[in-house]
């Protein structure tokens, strides 16, 4: 595998999203990690290195925003993209609230999954 894979973790508890998710972005030529909760967060993105992380809101246990804040307590993975993505009319707020560099409100078409993972991959 070269270096050149761009990783993304996807936290989210519902399969029917992982799935669909993981199929765009591997089309992508993204390499996939999916977790259905966020325990042990540090431990999780610490072990994989992402180049962007998309966060669900409702994700179990501890929820979005406390997982978010705990990466960017992180300093060395404080620097990691975060999208937010949730159903919730307050997602600007709640992204902003966790310190998300974005946000994705579901339910999303793909071609803008795709064009917000890569906007914030730009960035980097």
């Amino acid at each position: 595998m070269n270096d050149k894979t761009k990783k993304i973790i996807i936290f989210d508890d519902d399969e029917d999203i992982l799935s669909i998710c993981s199929y765009i972005l591997e089309e992508q030529g993204w390499e996939v990690f999916t977790f259905t909760d966020c325990n042990d967060i540090t431990e999780k993105v610490s072990g994989i290195s992402p180049d962007v992380i998309l966060m669900d809101n409702w994700i179990p246990d501890a929820g979005g925003i406390i997982a978010t804040q705990t990466l960017k307590k992180d300093e060395v993975l404080k620097n990691i993209p975060v999208v937010y993505f949730s159903a919730n009319s307050d997602i600007q707020l709640l992204a902003d609230h966790a310190g998300a560099e974005t946000y994705l409100a579901k339910p999303f078409d793909l071609e803008e999954l795709e064009k917000v993972v890569n906007s914030v991959l730009i960035k980097n």
